[in-house]
């Protein structure tokens, strides 16, 4: 079993607010109906790792110690855990931090049964980015959120969803009718869940699930349980595997996260597999090969962060974070090391998108699949700092 840790997380000062345009309505969507939306945005700065305190002692995760006594409970949608960005939202499977440089904290999050995505940001409250059609049923709807590669230029943002066709991947640019970009993907009743992330190597990385039918991960023609690589045009990138295919691994089952480390070089997903919930390290030009960890208590893996020292993983079923010291070489160090467990938590997590090096974003999922405050679900800031690998590996 993951030895325990404290609970920590960081407090920011109040985010300048953004400047927002009117909404609009957009029409050249399929079904269902319309979008609305998409503000400009800018990138944001982080919260600073230092504000509010330094590293933990002895632990080596940092932040802000808040013991759970010293905070009052939420009052409606107010929070008043600093760690908090925004309030009232619904079932955040999907979050995309803006960039910044650690003063201002703000990300995009996104609703899966609603399709709706929020800005937040520390101190305002949360601001409708953009609505996009979506059909939740069968575990689908909106389940990625990503930055364009070149997000400081062009300010795209994308987003995986669910229509009651198939799934597919939309392109939001600001002042622009939001643009399918790759369609087609299978859905089913079931298995329709996927994640989205940037790579930092100038692609999007798409996890995508079997659709039901799981004879399709091994099928080189389906777009089915694969991680895809593609540009921001829905093109396969120049560097994958096989020139001109959008398959750069195969094999997953019900991928609920995807993510890289800020420079790139390395790369994760997490799949529940009906045998057990497992984590999978993308190697460049490799298969997707054996499991870099399995956790057979199933403790529902959900969204990943990856810096170059430590890799942290949502756990929606057993409402925790646990984290898994790095080596350069990508192996592990140690054992993973369990966080934000109840009572002390933030709940079942599943969203996450890495900030800085020390700072992610995670959203929850507590009015699904646990036992909600009057302000969930919430976005929240994360603050973890590398520790020493205790020795061993996994079990």
């Amino acid at each position: 079993m993951p030895r325990r840790s404290r609970v920590l997380a960081a407090s920011s000062a109040a985010a300048a607010a953004l400047l927002l345009s009117s909404c609009a309505t957009f029409t050249d969507q399929p079904a269902p109906s319309s979008w609305s939306a998409a503000p400009q945005l800018s990138p944001q700065a982080a919260p600073d790792p230092q504000e509010g305190g330094g590293s933990g002692g002895g632990g080596g995760i940092g932040g802000t110690a808040v013991p759970p006594t010293s905070v009052p409970p939420p009052d409606g949608c107010k929070d008043f855990h600093p760690a908090v960005l925004g309030t009232c939202l619904d079932t955040v499977s999907a979050v995309a931090a803006l960039p910044g440089d650690g003063t201002n904290p703000s990300a995009l999050v996104g609703e899966r049964a609603t399709g709706n995505i929020y800005l937040v940001k520390k101190g305002a409250d949360k601001a409708l980015f953009a609505t996009v059609p979506v059909d939740p049923t069968g575990d689908g709807g909106l389940t990625g959120l990503a930055l364009s590669p070149t997000y400081v230029e062009d300010q795209l943002v994308f987003a995986y969803i669910t229509t009651p066709t198939d799934n597919r991947v939309v392109r939001i640019a600001p002042g622009d009718s939001p643009k399918p970009v790759l369609t087609g993907i299978p859905r089913g009743t079931t298995g329709n869940r996927g994640s989205l992330a940037n790579d930092h190597r100038g692609a999007l990385l798409l996890a995508t699930g079997t659709a039901g039918n799981a004879a399709a991960a091994a099928n080189p023609t389906s777009l089915a349980g694969k991680v895809l690589r593609l540009t921001a045009d829905g093109k396969p990138a120049t560097d994958n595997p096989t020139p001109g295919s959008l398959v750069a691994w195969t094999g997953l089952s019900s991928p609920a996260g995807v993510c890289a480390s800020l420079d790139g070089s390395q790369a994760w997903v997490t799949d529940r597999t009906p045998e057990a919930d497992v984590l999978y390290k993308l190697d460049p030009g490799k298969p997707l090969g054996a499991p870099a960890w399995r956790w057979t208590e199933r403790p529902g893996v959900a969204g990943c962060a990856s810096t170059t020292q430590l890799l942290w993983v949502a756990m929606s079923t057993a409402a925790h974070m646990e984290s898994l010291p790095l080596a350069p070489d990508g192996s592990f160090t140690g054992k993973p090391v369990v966080t934000l467990e109840p009572p002390d938590g933030f709940g079942s997590l599943d969203g996450l998108d890495l900030m800085t090096e020390q700072i992610a974003i995670g959203g929850t999922t507590n009015k699904k699949s646990g036992t909600p405050t009057t302000s969930d679900d919430r976005a929240v800031i994360i603050v973890v700092q590398p520790q020493p690998g205790n020795g061993g590996g996994q079990d």
